[in-house]
């Protein structure tokens, strides 16, 4: 990290340390003061989780330092004698180095607060915050011989407000109804984030029955695991999403090469450099299943207390977005099924309208041809006719025939009121016949 993002100086001047309560009175010489005073400070830091250092001359020379300093920097560079850019060249790029020499060249203390630190290189690199303070050492002239380095780590501290700060992001995703898709996508990069190591998130979704899972989201696996691995059955020993959506219950892997849960898949994930999984079922607050959060990582791993925690966040967080997403969905499909219900209604309403008008203009169109027919009987009464009904076909009628009629080819028959309308409906061309033109002449002439 570049020197900017350091918070500015707090300088101070006067007397460079105060006293520590308690402690045995400080001797008239200075010399030896200085010299009580770096024994009370190494006894007092001796054990402390607080990482102490004092470094002299102006190559800022480790001459002693607590446990917690050496832990803090790794044990395998536990030794003093050396200057601090050489134990730690690190240090340098990040602009700690310069920092140091300032205060040696002012005599003025330098105090960051919830500072970043990359401690480390290449894959053990780490991310660290410390809140730190930078005091010069003095001889008995009062010239500055070198610095002690105090510093307490708060790295877990930021990493809570971090992990708060996201997780209320993603609450607030869930909340406004975002898309699942999205939702779990940034859940993912956000665990992978946070995660003091390399992590590489996936999310798997049941099917409604159960029996499979399928993608959800897995934005730093390698597409064709992800494609590999969607649609998985649940069932013991189908790596660790698998059997963890079968048992109900956490799966942790810490080495997939010897792991008989990954026999099946031990050649895939060595495909996609995965070494490690740990997996958790994702479950609805009625029991029921709903998918798998899984952690995996390129080297084979043992969860600490803090990656069990992150999970148990997450998992909860997942199962909320997850039920609150099936929820939209049954929202909408049965908003589709009133709509399609009110539809099925609005179009049987119609067509009983329809029915309804049809049947009326039926009614009325056969109310008019009663009319005519019993006008037509009366005008042909006194006209010569059969006797009987002409229209009954094989069976024959024995009715009074009563009224003629005729079609376009220009054949007539007389008939009873009955057969002439059943005729009239059903009979194309055909109407009541005048006596006066003849039943062809009125078609000719209609």
């Amino acid at each position: 990290m570049s020197h900017r993002s350091f918070h500015q100086p707090q300088m101070r001047g006067g007397p460079q340390m105060t006293a520590v309560s308690g402690q045995r009175p400080v001797a008239a010489d200075p010399t030896v003061a200085g010299q009580a005073a770096e024994e009370d400070l190494r006894a007092l830091f001796g054990q402390s989780t607080a990482v102490f250092a004092s470094l002299a001359g102006p190559a800022h020379v480790v001459e002693t330092a607590n446990p917690a300093f050496f832990a803090t920097i790794g044990e395998e560079r536990a030794r003093t004698g050396v200057a601090l850019v050489d134990l730690m060249p690190e240090l340098a790029g990040q602009g700690f180095i310069a920092l140091l020499d300032q205060v040696y060249r002012t005599g003025e203390p330098y105090i960051g607060r919830d500072v970043r630190v990359v401690v480390g290189t290449g894959p053990h690199a780490r991310e660290a915050f410390f809140d730190f303070t930078y005091e010069p050492r003095r001889d008995a002239g009062g010239n500055v011989t070198g610095i002690r380095v105090i510093g307490v780590e708060t790295t877990q501290v930021k990493h809570a407000q971090r992990l708060m700060t996201e997780h209320r992001a993603l609450l607030e995703q869930i909340a406004r109804q975002a898309p699942l898709t999205e939702v779990l996508d940034g859940m993912a990069r956000c665990i992978e984030n946070l995660a003091p190591q390399e992590v590489l998130v996936s999310v798997l979704l049941a099917d409604p029955d159960g029996r499979h899972l399928r993608h959800g989201a897995a934005p730093s696996l390698p597409d064709f695991y992800n494609q590999a691995i969607d649609g998985i059955a649940t069932g013991e020993g189908v790596g660790s999403c698998g059997t963890a959506a079968h048992r109900r219950q956490p799966v942790i892997v810490t080495d997939i090469t010897t792991d008989p849960l990954w026999d099946d898949f031990r050649h895939l994930a060595g495909q996609a450099g995965l070494a490690a999984c740990w997996s958790t079922p994702i479950l609805a607050r009625d029991g029921g299943l709903l998918g798998t959060f899984a952690m995996y990582h390129r080297t084979p791993r043992v969860p600490q207390d803090t990656d069990l925690a992150l999970t148990r966040i997450f998992a909860g967080t997942t199962a909320l977005a997850i039920e609150r997403h099936h929820i939209e969905q049954a929202k909408v499909a049965a908003e589709a099924r009133a709509k399609s219900a009110h539809d099925d209604l609005a179009k049987a309403l119609r067509a009983e309208r329809e029915l309804r008008a049809e049947a009326e203009q039926r009614a009325a169109a056969a109310a008019d041809l009663a009319v005519r027919m019993r006008a037509a009987a009366a005008a042909q009464a006194a006209m010569p006719h059969p006797e009987r009904c002409q229209l009954g076909g094989t069976p024959g009628c024995a009715a009074p025939a009563e009224i003629k009629i005729a079609d376009s080819w220009g054949d007539s028959a007389w008939g009873c009121p009955a057969h002439v309308e059943e005729a009239i409906l059903n009979v194309r061309s055909v109407f009541i016949a005048s006596e006066e033109l003849g039943g062809l002449a009125t078609y000719l002439n209609r």
